[in-house]
């Protein structure tokens, strides 16, 4: 089962990624910050008139006076401050942060306080017209709220007590979040939007170049990329088209070479070859024309090798199974012990010259290391899989890997009877990663080796 990956893979996604992360975590960090604050001064709202009238009470309290108008106060109302001696009882229930509040005031103000008692009253009192008002300016509706009743008991003086009441809110809604979501969501379009297009205006020339130097590596050939976008993707652009224009001359360079090599090689041994017809002694005749043929062999595979990856002709809609066919049958007709399992059509794209030879190779591998050679085709999750199994005895796990390399065999002479020279499986590799494909080598369980070209179907 594939692992889920929720991290984007992409630059750009990258980038986005970490901007929505820092814009969350800075809305969450200023969504706590203004809560508290809130808090604060709803808390201090809520504090604050009962604290006002104790002020007030003790401010006037040696006042004979205001002291009878305070009783006929209480009298007509319970919204006045009232002094006892002794501790309060207070019923509701406590408010121990508007107890710290109330004291963080009271030192404000410069007003000496022994201690502070608030309690809550679950008491329903009425709302009134400018509650009313103020709620609707907050956007809430008023039947949606209760005002109950805060008491708070402040001790001015060792065992006398100051008694006040206020109005105060409960149960309000908390609107406060959904104006902060929304805020965030309209933060995340102003900012994500803008980077969505520079993202995308950087992703397309780097899609572009990365596209190119996928083809470069598959067919050593790829078209110039548009120089274009923000000016580091430019200079990468120019750098990668330059070394591209360098490295096709080299590439050009090294065919021209290689060709010349060829045709200089050969004429000179189709000397030899002539040459050898005026030998006497048959079996000396023999012994030349073999080594000839074996250089010639050689040279040939020397020079496919240089030019994998390089060829020039377009890819051709080819049935995997009947190339195959053919194939068996050369070796059929010339007496070699091969046999082609049934199989159905397989049809895929490719350079068939280079399929036949990579199954030719293969084929003679399995011949000369196990004596026969057993060929199917069958397909396999969507890809076309072209076996040559053998009768001989197979190759050790730990140089499967070496056994793919240039010039590399399973002994060490160079004896044409016992192997070739060595280039075979590496120019077989060679073939197939140009054709996007795999060489694959596993030991059969009934002995011998598997050979597999594992094309895309």
């Amino acid at each position: 089962m594939k692992k889920l990956r929720l991290w984007p893979q992409s630059l750009v996604g990258q980038i986005i990624a970490l901007v929505a992360i820092a814009l969350f975590v800075a809305q969450a960090i200023n969504f706590g910050l203004l809560l508290r604050e809130r808090q604060r001064l709803e808390l201090t709202g809520q504090t604050a008139p009962a604290v006002y009238r104790v002020i007030d009470a003790l401010d006037n309290r040696a006042d004979r006076r205001v002291e009878r108008e305070r009783e006929g106060d209480r009298q007509r109302g319970r919204m006045r401050a009232r002094f006892v001696t002794g501790a309060p009882e207070l019923t509701g229930q406590a408010r121990p942060d508007v107890e710290r509040r109330a004291t963080a005031m009271f030192e404000d103000v410069g007003l000496r306080i022994l201690s502070v008692r608030a309690v809550q009253s679950s008491e329903v009192m009425p709302v009134r017209r400018w509650e009313r008002i103020r709620m609707r300016a907050n956007g809430d509706g008023p039947h949606d709220h209760s005002i109950g009743l805060l008491t708070l008991a402040a001790e001015y003086e060792p065992g006398k007590w100051v008694v006040a009441q206020a109005r105060s809110g409960a149960d309000r809604p908390k609107r406060f979040g959904g104006w902060l979501v929304g805020q965030t969501l309209i933060l995340y379009v102003i900012v994500l939007l803008p980077l969505l297009w520079v993202g995308s205006r950087l992703a397309r020339p780097l899609k572009q170049l990365t596209g190119s130097a996928q083809q470069f590596a598959r067919t050593g050939a790829a078209d110039a990329v548009d120089e274009r976008g923000p000016g580091d993707v430019r200079d990468l652009t120019m750098a990668f088209n330059a070394m591209r224009a360098r490295i096709i001359a080299m590439l050009d360079e090294k065919d021209r070479m290689l060709g010349a090599i060829g045709h200089d090689l050969r004429t000179p041994l189709a000397s030899l070859r002539v040459r050898t017809e005026s030998v006497e002694d048959d079996a000396e005749r023999a012994r030349m024309s073999e080594t000839i043929e074996e250089m010639n062999r050689m040279l040939e595979d020397i020079l496919s090798l240089a030019r994998a990856g390089r060829s020039t002709q377009a890819a051709q809609k080819v049935d995997l199974a009947a190339l195959a066919d053919a194939v068996v049958e050369d070796f059929i007709e010339l007496g070699s012990p091969v046999d082609l399992a049934d199989c159905d059509r397989a049809v895929a794209f490719v350079h068939p010259q280079q399929i036949r030879r990579a199954l030719r190779n293969l084929i003679e591998n399995a011949i000369v290391y196990g004596d026969r050679a057993h060929v199917s085709v069958l397909h396999e999750n969507g890809a076309i899989r072209i076996a040559v199994a053998d009768e001989g005895p197979g190759i050790g796990e730990d140089r499967m890997e070496e056994m793919l390399e240039p010039f590399t065999r399973l002994e060490g002479s160079r004896n044409r009877e016992t192997g070739g020279s060595g280039l075979g499986l590496a120019l077989v590799r060679a073939i197939m990663a140009e054709h996007q494909g795999e060489l694959r080598l596993a030991n059969r369980a009934e002995g011998g080796l598997e050979a597999s070209l594992v094309l895309p179907g």
